[in-house]
């Protein structure tokens, strides 16, 4: 018997160190060093709402935002992954065909690749700074805008997070499509 209590007595000892000491310990570094990061990197908006997160793709349509890579998880943050379908899967170029004619792409004008596939965790907040010009007319077209100040938007938003190491440059979509709103906004639309 005073084996057993010993031994539950360790394992509890163990557990309260392994488990919830390190738990603790790695929530107060990170809250100590990033702490946006350690909260999930989220964007609050007008009113102080949070409208979501750097690190998280959200799902817009409407024509006149900028939309995300296509997610095999319809962007739900719970149950991130792909689909682990071959490239060569009927499904996946299905999806991919018709992508591309809602981009309106043709074999003159391509759609950028990643407006077309998904990310391996289907979340990916970012495309390609040629994914975004490639949206650029569309965007502004259903605002009313004209092109080349939205181009310029989205030169401005896009940067190289690996520098040098990087082929080429990102841009995150909710951060560009809130720009957007407030480009909008201050223009007096």
């Amino acid at each position: 018997m005073h084996l057993l209590v010993s031994s539950i007595r360790i394992a509890a000892a163990t557990m309260l160190i392994c488990v919830a000491g390190y738990a603790t310990a790695v929530w107060a570094l990170a809250q100590a060093i990033a702490p946006d990061t350690a909260n999930g990197s989220l964007i609050v908006g007008q009113g102080g709402a949070v409208v979501g997160s750097r690190q998280v793709a959200q799902a817009f349509t409407e024509p006149r935002y900028f939309w995300p890579r296509p997610s095999a998880v319809d962007y739900d943050g719970a149950g991130a992954g792909g689909s682990n379908k071959s490239p060569t899967s009927t499904e996946v170029a299905n999806r991919g065909r018709e992508l591309a004619e809602r981009y309106g792409a043709t074999p003159d004008n391509p759609v950028p690749a990643d407006l077309v596939s998904a990310s391996g965790a289907g979340l990916d907040p970012h495309i390609s700074e040629e994914g975004a010009l490639y949206q650029a007319g569309r965007v502004a077209a259903a605002r009313g805008l004209e092109t080349a100040p939205v181009e310029e938007l989205v030169r401005e938003a896009a940067v190289s997070p690996g520098g040098v190491l990087t082929p080429g440059r990102i841009v995150n979509v909710l951060e560009l499509n809130l720009a957007l709103d407030a480009m909008e906004r201050t223009s007096g639309r």
